[in-house]
């Protein structure tokens, strides 16, 4: 029996929006943001080529949300422009773009009853930060049953170092192997059944 078999995934892009990429910010996770968009163009059309479901789960804010009432700017405010899918990104009108009111994409959005009408039971995690939204999306993912993937090439954080030591993290876990650190390529392989799981044990 195959992975292929056995699951059922989904990718999750998370939060590449048009105001984390805005130089006028002077963001500092932006240029490595930058570098993530053709692997996760890639893995999108991998996904779509099997007909696998692709999720776009984008930052919704409003101005007076709690989340702004520390340092952060009011960013990403639903309705603008901001808060929109950066154009670089393959995004097709069958993909689901999901506006989110928080950091993880399944906190008050209905992800886990949209995954499962669908019958997926992977979700393979993309996008930015890895050390904030990323994250909580494969730990959300998990505690609604589903298994999960971070991809360490699809993702970024503000430094390489912070990226590389929440992988790190993680790469040895007790959750293994319903919680994973893959690559992209690692993943497919997996999925399509060529080879047996590497895994990060």
């Amino acid at each position: 029996m195959t992975m292929q078999d056995r699951e059922r995934p989904a990718l999750l892009v998370i939060d590449m929006v048009r105001d984390n990429f805005d130089e006028g910010r002077n963001l500092p996770i932006t240029p490595f943001a930058k570098r993530i968009i053709d692997p996760i163009n890639q893995l999108i059309a991998r996904f779509r080529q099997e007909g696998w479901p692709i999720v776009f789960a984008t930052d919704a804010f409003h101005a007076q949300d709690f989340i702004f009432k520390g340092s952060m700017k009011p960013h990403s405010l639903a309705g603008t422009a901001g808060a929109e899918v950066i154009d670089e990104l393959d995004r097709k009108q069958e993909d689901y773009w999901m506006p989110k009111p928080s950091l993880s994409a399944f906190f008050r959005t209905g992800l886990d009853l949209w995954l499962r009408r669908r019958g997926v039971t992977l979700c393979a995690v993309s996008g930015i930060a890895t050390n904030f939204c990323v994250l909580l999306t494969v730990m959300d993912a998990v505690c609604n049953d589903f298994k999960a993937v971070l991809l360490e090439d699809c993702t970024a954080a503000s430094s390489e170092k912070i990226h590389e030591q929440v992988l790190g993290v993680y790469r040895r876990n007790p959750l293994y192997p319903l919680l994973r650190i893959q690559s992209s390529r690692d993943l497919m392989r997996d999925l399509l059944g060529h080879g047996v799981p590497a895994g990060d044990r």
